[in-house]
């Protein structure tokens, strides 16, 4: 029988408890757009968040080798607060499912990566806890942007420019309503790897956590694609 690649993790009993509340801590006091930055020198990847008033309001740190990838999601830089983790329900692969939870250990929600298919076009589909079907589906809206970034990002002078022409966007669209809730922008900058995320339309606080564990999960798998 073939293996779903969508079958939730077996061996960590945590991201099966039943749902709780999912929503962040905090969610409510966030202010759109979003600005996502990597830190330019650390070992394991490492995004910092901040709301439109200049203030933190999340910290990634990717776990590294872990044979089945491993994220944590903080408060802020201090790291002295878990807000939430997400984890692959199987090792590194193209059609892989990443599973939310909360610092508690509740499950919330998960995003998959539609295999094959985003090797030229990056397709995510957005799932609630224990649905089937997808409640959003993520799109890469100009991947062309992501091929000249990548190429010419590492040519002398080139690089310099790509860091300003070429900028991948990603739309989150929904399957019921056929409206873009939110869109993530990669910024022009010389020094450092930024994105913007807005949100376009009124989420539930479930959707809205969904969507930005989501799209942090799609910039860390992507940063090395643009």
């Amino acid at each position: 029988m073939t293996e779903n690649p969508y079958s939730a993790p077996e061996s960590d009993v945590s991201l099966v408890k039943q749902a709780g509340d999912s929503v962040i801590p905090g969610l409510n006091a966030i202010k759109y757009p979003l600005t996502l930055s990597f830190k330019i020198v650390a070992l394991a990847p490492q995004l910092s968040v901040t709301d439109a008033t200049g203030r933190e309001v999340m910290y990634i740190k990717q776990k590294l080798f872990k044979f089945k990838e491993k994220v944590e999601i903080f408060r802020d830089s201090s790291k002295t607060e878990v807000l939430g983790r997400i984890q692959a329900n199987k090792v590194i692969d193209w059609s892989a499912r990443y599973f939310f939870e909360t610092s508690a250990g509740e499950a919330m929600g998960s995003v998959g990566r539609k295999g094959m298919r985003s090797l030229w076009k990056a397709s995510y589909e957005v799932f609630s806890h224990g649905a089937d079907a997808p409640e959003y589906k993520i799109s890469e809206e100009n991947p062309m942007a992501k091929v000249f970034d990548s190429l010419l990002g590492e040519v002398p002078i080139l690089g310099l420019a790509t860091a300003y022409l070429f900028n991948p966007r990603y739309g989150a669209v929904g399957h019921a309503s056929g409206k873009c809730a939110m869109k993530l922008t990669k910024q022009p900058a010389l020094l450092a790897r930024k994105f913007q995320l807005d949100k376009l339309e009124d989420l539930s606080s479930d959707e809205e956590s969904s969507l930005l564990f989501s799209f942090m999960m799609l910039v860390l798998l992507e940063r090395a694609r643009g």
